[in-house]
């Protein structure tokens, strides 16, 4: 019985661990991904930036007192996938926070405007110790990330 609670136990934490994002030293981020990242944001450059690995894919961080002001994602083949900038999260759409409010137990813990590689703008809602949540720009509800 201890033993297959222990497996239980051990076998949540490695999925848990295995959704989160990874950070990633600068020499394991492929140099197609680099060079891509650095031409689309030369501005970066002033900028410490961090990199994890999120769902196979390689995230940049940079700017802001957080060092997370922005964030840019790009997959192995250096494939711009989106842009994250932070926003307070009093400029989320007047929708998301009673969406939030109804669905969740917990509260907004971070707010981006989300613009993705074919332009389309959305919204993105960390609720506190759970998922990102993405509403398009009138605050309608898509999907759970």
């Amino acid at each position: 019985m201890k033993k297959n609670l222990l497996f239980a136990v051990l076998l949540s934490a490695t999925a848990t661990i295995g959704l989160h994002a990874q950070d990633v030293k600068i020499k394991d981020v492929p140099a197609n991904v680099k060079a891509a990242f650095a031409k689309k944001y030369p501005e970066s450059a002033k900028f410490k930036v961090s990199w994890e690995k999120e769902k196979g894919n390689f995230e940049a961080n940079w700017g802001g007192k957080s060092g997370e002001a922005n964030s840019a994602v790009f997959t192995p083949a250096a494939e711009f996938v989106e842009l994250v900038v932070s926003i307070p999260i009093s400029a989320l759409p007047a929708a998301v926070a009673p969406y939030i409010k109804a669905h969740y137990k917990k509260s907004i813990a971070e707010a981006g405007k989300v613009t993705d590689a074919s332009g389309k703008q959305f919204y993105e809602a960390e609720v506190k110790g759970e998922k990102d949540l993405i509403f398009d720009e009138s605050g309608k509800f898509v999907k759970a990330d």
